[in-house]
């Protein structure tokens, strides 16, 4: 199933088979490519399993088969679950420096500065005089 799917141009004819049925024709204008070519992979996807094909007058009309894509999404589930744990964890982790840094901030702002920039100067020096 990966070996079919794993080519570029069988990906791209997937998608397009994901939003509505096609004719071979309708595919190599969409994707520019050669009919030989677009009708050499939707054979190896119909092999496959991936997509079936019906007879609508003088055309073909392929469409997407669900079932070994649900398969897949199923295989993958639990890698999802993995990175969408270390995704969490990282979100959590920059959250708590978005916090740390913040705070540093306030803390920088609430305390004068031994170097006084020049308005300040110029203000303690009005009030000595």
């Amino acid at each position: 199933m990966f070996e079919v799917i794993a080519e570029p141009n069988r990906r791209a004819i997937l998608n397009l088979l994901a939003s509505s049925q096609q004719s071979v024709g309708e595919i190599e204008r969409q994707l520019r490519m050669p009919q030989p070519t677009v009708s050499k992979h939707l054979r190896v996807l119909r092999e496959a399993g991936f997509v079936e094909s019906t007879v609508d007058a003088q055309r073909r009309l392929y469409r997407l088969k669900p079932e070994p894509l649900q398969e897949i999404d199923a295989w993958l589930a639990p890698f999802r679950r993995f990175w969408s744990a270390h995704v969490d964890a990282l979100e959590r982790h920059l959250n708590r420096m978005d916090l740390i840094t913040m705070d540093s901030v306030k803390e920088d702002q609430s305390v004068p500065s031994k170097n006084p920039t020049k308005s300040q100067a110029k203000a303690k020096t009005r009030r000595r005089k």
